[in-house]
């Protein structure tokens, strides 16, 4: 470690200096009053605003004031049902030092999941985008009825004395003048937030964490991936989402780091330009789109463009492999060819992500191969890592200087893994949550008697790096990061009559698709409704058939999120049967043998949209 590593490191706070997560902030505070916390984008003003961490503790104070007037007690819920923003944070700082307990509510979710959470946790005061969050949300209010008070940041509303919920506009709701911010959490094992994740039964799980359980997880990151006071963020994966919220914006903190909220999605691109990042936090889905862009702009150049980038792929791999110790030192035709490639062809790719980025985290969700080679060939530092809500979340990651893309890294310090029943990842550390809540008999089913939480994930663990290869249970992970379990969504799908059989599938992939077999009967009336041939196998792969069927699986998965929504469809009236080895005695889907029988069926539902 050279001298300006051991400056930039010794900023780290630690999870005991810390205690809790308030304390957390307040230690940064005193540390860097003036150094540049976040930035965020003025709309009416058009341009990017900073906020110091002076200022932000100035601002929490206001919130802490207006909170405390609330009437709320110690353990008492409260949601946040925003998108990223410095609000989101000013909110959950506060209520965390009055020892709420943060329950963050997905900004994309359904009303009738939102409805659930709120209901579940017996949430009492719930911070919205706008009231049109609450209007499409207010035929579940009966669902929730200790939901008292709606804070909200946009719009405008009137009190319902109906519904017995009072609403305010944050800009009314906060004092004008305050005190200063007082921290009264002090227990590190106190219950600080409770985070909604699916289960394979469907119904949502909620995932408690302590404000230990946290910090311990952000502080042991850091161990492995460090970060710096002159590091700035790109924050644009949900902080609803515990590898957001942990690795974008508890880990900035203990580090001293500045973050800065993008725009949207959409204006992803924009602001990489404008912020230069130097940090990059994302799922697979966000590096599978840039791929997919990269190779569609080079099926338009000519050939020995082809070429270049190819080369420029390939030797920067050499490269980083022989960095990484795996190789020799590369030839001379290398040497005297990569200053020249890296100019042409591989920074006009980094600068499209600001240019700057010294550090790409991937997680959520397995990263493809072909893909960490070709951005990791270009230059770009990218690591993988694996987690889940249940450890806070992260569990491993690949190092920098010791980088395995095919895995998913060593377990972090103070990490225990091993290999259970069926090749099921085990996992004991500090950073294990304390439970689901309400739900105790879930959470004897996942944390045994000496403390081991059962993943689901079957790996194998190889020179102390853990390579995961499926799911144990019916899980499906996209490439977004999203966990969804098929077999509801099967079930709600072949409640229509017109469809005898449904398999979903997705993992790994961006979205959904389903194999759907339909009732012979029922098919024939439909293809006749479309002016179709029944008996014409073509009829099954004609577009007015996907669409009309597809319509159809929408209004019955109209109730679930839209990361569970089927984007596509393979049709046929061929049964999977017993006799023909994809269904069990009881009739239950061998996903795995219908998976290999339709292989180039699904292939086809994601041509374009996956690896080439």
């Amino acid at each position: 470690m050279n001298d300006t590593e051991k400056n930039l490191t010794a900023d780290i706070i630690s999870s005991n200096e810390a205690v809790t997560l308030p304390g957390l902030f307040e230690c940064r505070v005193n540390r860097s009053p003036q150094a540049v916390a976040y930035q965020q984008y003025d709309c009416v003003a058009e341009k990017w605003k900073s906020y110091t961490w002076a200022e932000m503790e100035q601002d929490i104070a206001c919130w802490q004031k207006a909170l405390a007037a609330d009437g709320l007690e110690p353990g008492d819920r409260v949601a946040i049902y925003l998108k990223n923003c410095v609000e989101w944070i000013c909110f959950e700082q506060a209520a965390l030092s009055l020892r709420l307990v943060i329950v963050p509510v997905y900004s994309l979710d359904t009303p009738k999941n939102i409805s659930y959470i709120l209901q579940d946790s017996s949430c009492k005061i719930m911070l919205l985008d706008s009231v049109k969050n609450w209007q499409e949300l207010s035929v579940h209010q009966p669902s929730f009825p200790d939901l008292r008070h709606i804070l909200y940041l946009e719009g405008a509303m009137e009190t319902d004395s109906e519904k017995k919920i009072i609403f305010s506009k944050v800009a009314d709701w906060l004092p004008d003048t305050v005190e200063a911010m007082h921290n009264h959490a002090a227990d590190p094992h106190e219950l600080a937030s409770i985070v909604y994740t699916s289960g394979t039964t469907g119904r949502p799980k909620g995932v408690m964490l302590s404000h230990h359980n946290i910090l311990w997880d952000a502080e042991a990151v850091l161990k492995v991936v460090p970060a710096y006071p002159d590091d700035v963020f790109l924050s644009f994966l949900p902080l609803s989402h515990t590898f957001e919220r942990t690795i974008g914006y508890y880990v900035p903190i203990m580090a001293g780091s500045q973050v800065a909220y993008a725009r949207s999605v959409k204006d992803l691109a924009d602001d990489l330009l404008t912020i230069q990042p130097t940090v990059l936090v994302s799922v697979p889905r966000i590096y599978e789109r840039i791929y997919g862009r990269i190779q569609g702009q080079l099926k338009e150049k000519n050939r020995i463009a082809q070429k270049m980038f190819a080369m420029t792929v390939e030797i920067g791999w050499r490269r980083f492999e022989t960095s990484q110790g795996r190789r020799g030192a590369g030839g001379l035709l290398d040497c005297i060819l990569w200053p020249l490639l890296k100019r042409m062809v591989a920074q006009k790719v980094l600068n499209r992500l600001g240019g700057q980025v010294r550090l790409a985290v991937t997680g959520g969700a397995p990263l493809h191969e072909k893909i960490g080679r070709l951005f990791i060939g270009l230059g770009l530092p990218l690591i993988q890592g694996y987690g889940l809500t249940e450890c806070s979340p992260v569990v491993s990651a690949n190092f920098l200087k010791n980088n395995l893309p095919a895995s998913v890294g060593p377990p972090l310090p103070d990490v225990e893994v091993k290999v259970g029943h069926d090749r099921e990842l085990l996992v004991r550390c500090p950073g294990i949550m304390q439970g689901y809540w309400d739900q105790p008999e879930f959470t004897e089913e996942v944390i045994d008697e000496n403390g081991w939480l059962h993943t689901g994930d079957v790996v194998e663990i190889k020179e102390g790096r853990i390579y995961i290869s499926g799911r144990l249970k019916e899980i499906l992970v996209t490439s977004t990061g999203e966990k969804i379990p098929p077999a509801s969504l099967e079930m709600t799908i072949s409640e229509d009559p017109l469809f005898h059989q449904a398999m979903v599938v997705g993992e790994g992939k961006p979205y959904l698709s389903a194999l759907i077999v339909f009732d012979r009967m029922a098919w024939k009336g439909f293809a006749r409704e479309l002016s179709l041939d029944p008996d014409d196998p073509a009829s099954f792969e004609n577009d007015v058939a996907l669409s009309a069927a597809l319509e159809r699986i929408k209004e019955r998965l109209s109730s679930y999120p839209s990361y569970a929504q089927v984007r596509k469809v393979h049709l046929t009236s061929e049964s999977w049967t017993f006799e023909k080895g994809l269904v069990t005695s009881l009739m239950k889907l061998k996903r795995h043998e219908i998976e290999k029988r339709f292989a180039q069926e699904i292939a086809a539902l994601y041509a374009g949209h996956d690896l080439p």
